[in-house]
């Protein structure tokens, strides 16, 4: 079965976002793209009310769906589109097609006055659960050129990854590259660590000792990413080894993105799906599109 790229639609502008963000990436991927436009069940009653009647319900269920696959056809003209239509809850029906999804790309609104996404409770349940990538899309109150037809320079800005160098995973490592070759643009790996404790309780003016903790780090790295660079040599590869807070890093690294690329681990537990804090605050603050991306 041929894999889609599926994005949820439902008139926003930050679902219009999404979905010409997802059909770039169809292209890219030379796949086919969904969109999935998922309607609540509305009680018979209300939608007899003289403000959501018969006439608006068949707006929202088909006449947005309709005008956004137009123009996405009219401005992808090679691209094979599917449009499709569920009703019941939005959670549940999304996670249901990620499941046959080569990935899915979700919008999310732009804080406004400040770079970062507000991401709602939806957003963060797919993204908890869902166990293929998950590509969330910033739509600002007033999109920029970018939005929807990106330039050349903000096409071609790195993709980076963020890496834990004590797990690193195989199926995040080779989505970011297999992005940044399809992107004919570099990957910046940014890696972030934090000093031992024991360094902090008496031996932080031991310089020698900083820097040995350093090179050791970005030997570390270095390590990770060493078959990589062998199997993608084409791939311009910047690693950066920092100390300090990953999350404020991947933020930072984000102002020069075309995508931001994170894990997330698989948990089968009764505490239920956790999405870590370092991807959590990548969702929230970051100013680039976001892929998550769960493994094992």
């Amino acid at each position: 079965m041929v894999r889609t790229v599926v994005t949820g639609l439902d008139g926003s502008d930050e679902s219009r976002a999404a979905a010409e963000w997802a059909a770039r990436e169809a292209e890219l991927r030379g796949l086919p793209l969904k969109l999935l436009h998922v309607g609540e069940p509305v009680p018979e009653l209300l939608a007899q009310a003289p403000l959501l009647g018969a006439e608006t319900l068949q707006y929202w269920s088909e006449t947005v769906p309709r005008d956004a696959a137009e123009g996405l056809r009219l401005r992808h003209p090679g691209l094979e589109i599917v449009e499709e239509q569920r009703r019941g809850g939005p959670v549940e029906i999304l996670l249901e097609e990620a499941e046959d999804a080569e990935l899915l790309a979700l919008g999310s609104r732009g804080l406004s006055g400040i770079g970062g996404f507000l991401v709602g409770s939806v957003g963060l349940a797919v993204v908890a659960h869902a166990e293929r990538p998950v590509v969330l899309v910033r739509a600002d109150e007033h999109p920029t050129e970018d939005a929807v037809m990106p330039s050349d320079a903000a096409r071609h800005r790195p993709v980076v990854l963020g890496l834990d160098v004590a797990g690193p995973d195989d199926s995040l490592i080779e989505f970011a590259f297999d992005a940044a070759v399809r992107r004919s643009t570099a990957l910046r790996v940014v890696y972030g660590w934090n000093l031992p404790p024991y360094y902090t309780y008496g031996l932080s003016a031991d310089l020698n000792l900083h820097d040995e903790i350093t090179r050791g780090q970005a030997t570390a790295l270095a390590a990770a990413l060493a078959p990589w660079l062998e199997k993608y040599p084409a791939v311009e590869v910047i690693g950066e080894s920092r100390c300090g807070n990953a999350a404020d890093h991947l933020v930072g690294a984000s102002r020069e993105a075309s995508l931001v690329i994170v894990g997330r681990r698989i948990r089968h537990s009764p505490l239920g799906a956790h999405i870590g804090p370092v991807t959590h605050a990548v969702l929230h603050h970051a100013s680039a599109p976001v892929a998550v991306v769960a493994h094992g």
